[in-house]
């Protein structure tokens, strides 16, 4: 029997009584669904899973897309990213510092991401938590005026963090080399975008990869999408998820906003990481 127990009142729930290694039944995977589009978070803990039946359980979300860091690809699954600050024979073995800045997964692609999903190999017994940011109550608590204002506005997006374009630095978004620096492209998404399954308006990607806004000047884009992400990460919408060895998370990054924490050197953290992309479809941008 499937157990759903929210972990707070902001975003988050622990879903008990499903073993990820084994096939899900469709009325499963519709409970665990609308789960995570009323929670926007959702934690399987205690799972013990190959690549393979990880690769498995996102094929019920939809299409996985490779990250365009290629360098750090599962060798044998290209769709996981190996996100890890061990290294092996002086060499790293996945993608050290991904993303620790506030920002929506894959919101720099023209069909942006639907979940990201976690499975957890090694973790520090402390300080590992991911904080979350709950873009639909951000959305819901703005002014009328602010959201007549955003009706039909644009954001532009690119691979990157508007907050930091230091490529030296470890808050910058995750360096590309220049075969992968010609993958990406500008690409744009409404700034209050409806979610593809459940209609609900949310805050999309205020913070991160948006460098502006169509109709205004680079200066009134980012001045704006800066209101809008110090409303958008204030405490009150904010929850900082812990997990361990074996967990398995997944996220909505249509409601969510997340930041990578930065890992200790000496403190193993390894991940196999999945993110799966909406279904051109019904994907509004």
């Amino acid at each position: 029997m499937i157990v759903v127990q929210p972990l707070s009142d902001v975003l988050g729930a622990r879903i008990e009584g499903v073993d990820l290694s084994q096939p899900l039944s469709d009325a499963d995977f519709r409970v665990i669904e609308a789960a995570l589009h009323r929670h926007c978070f959702i934690m399987f803990p205690g799972q013990s899973l190959t690549a393979t039946q990880f690769h498995a359980f996102s094929k019920h979300w939809g299409r996985a897309e490779p990250h365009v860091i290629d360098t750090f690809h599962h060798p044998e699954i290209a769709d996981i990213l190996v996100l890890s600050n061990v290294e092996k024979d002086g060499k790293p073995t996945g993608l050290k510092d991904a993303g620790t800045y506030f920002h929506s997964d894959y919101s720099y692609l023209d069909v942006p991401a639907r979940c990201t999903m976690l499975y957890a190999l090694q973790m520090p017994e402390a300080g590992n938590g991911t904080p979350f940011a709950n873009q639909s109550r951000a959305y819901d608590d703005l002014s009328d005026s602010m959201k007549a204002r955003l009706e039909g506005l644009v954001a532009r997006h690119h691979y990157g963090n508007r907050d930091d374009l230091d490529e030296s630095s470890r808050t910058v978004a995750s360096v590309l080399n220049e075969a992968q620096k010609k993958k990406v492209h500008w690409v744009r998404h409404a700034i209050a975008r409806r979610h593809p399954h459940v209609g609900r308006k949310s805050l999309y990607a205020v913070s991160g990869s948006s460098f502006g806004v169509e109709g205004m000047t680079d200066a009134e884009g980012v001045a704006l999408l800066d209101q809008l992400k110090a409303h958008a990460t204030q405490a009150k919408y904010l929850y900082t998820v812990d997990y361990k060895v074996g967990d398995v998370i997944v996220w909505d990054n249509a409601q969510l906003l997340h930041a990578a924490p930065l890992p200790q050197h000496d403190q193993a953290r390894t991940l196999w990481r999945i993110t799966v992309k909406e279904d051109p479809s019904v994907a509004l941008r």
